[in-house]
């Protein structure tokens, strides 16, 4: 883990930007496509700590971008280059446009002042979406990645994001994947080589100290 200096330097609000990904009913919420994963991101209590990140973030004067994937009711535009996207064809519950499945799923609450991306294609949410752009205009530095899943759309993010030169952290308890003992593997031998792991009491801390300094 950072120090705690270490760590209150990267979060800086004015150029840190907290991330969620795919945080949608349909992936994390009750009537999931998913439900080992929303199991496990609810269980684990890795949703609750997004939850918890982001409220911290509206208060904190940290940028929110919520990340949703979806698919067109026809198919248009969609990947079908791997087995991941034929399977999701087949799914029960589709993540379709406009319907409940890709609203942001509680208890995260987005607001006005936050961003909504939307990808109708790939796995993840910086490549081939306007994640980037907002990113550098809002100047971002730091980007937190939470959300799901550590097996594809986190590591896929951060990568992203660090071959884009931003530095990135990861709240190792706000992320989750399946089977359970898969998220802390991926944290210990990929993510924690090129990001910044901590946890969300230790993210949340540096948030608080830098909105108590801001206001003396």
């Amino acid at each position: 883990m950072p120090s705690y200096d270490r760590l209150g330097e990267l979060l800086d609000p004015a150029t840190t930007v907290l991330l969620t990904v795919e945080c949608q009913q349909g992936v994390v919420g009750l009537d999931s496509a998913l439900p080992e994963l929303a199991e496990e991101a609810r269980s684990s209590g890795a949703l609750a700590n997004v939850a918890r990140l982001v409220a911290a973030a509206h208060e904190g004067g940290v940028q929110v971008i919520h990340a949703i994937a979806e698919r067109r009711p026809d198919g248009r535009g969609a990947s079908r280059n791997a087995r991941l996207f034929r399977a999701a064809e087949r799914l029960p519950v589709q993540q379709l446009s406009g319907t409940t499945a890709v609203r942001p799923a509680a208890p995260i609450e987005v607001a006005e002042e936050d961003f909504v991306v939307r990808r109708l294609h790939g796995l993840s949410p910086l490549q081939g979406t306007e994640v980037d752009a907002l990113l550098r205009n809002l100047g971002c530095r730091t980007l937190i990645v939470t959300g799901v899943s550590a097996n594809v759309a986190i590591p896929n993010a951060v990568f992203d994001a660090v071959n884009r030169g931003y530095t990135v952290v990861v709240p190792t308890d706000a992320i989750a994947g399946v089977p359970s003992d898969y998220t802390p593997a991926m944290i210990r031998h990929t993510l924690a080589l090129v990001a910044t792991v901590a946890t969300t009491d230790e993210v949340l801390a540096c948030v608080s100290r830098r909105r108590r300094t801001v206001r003396r």
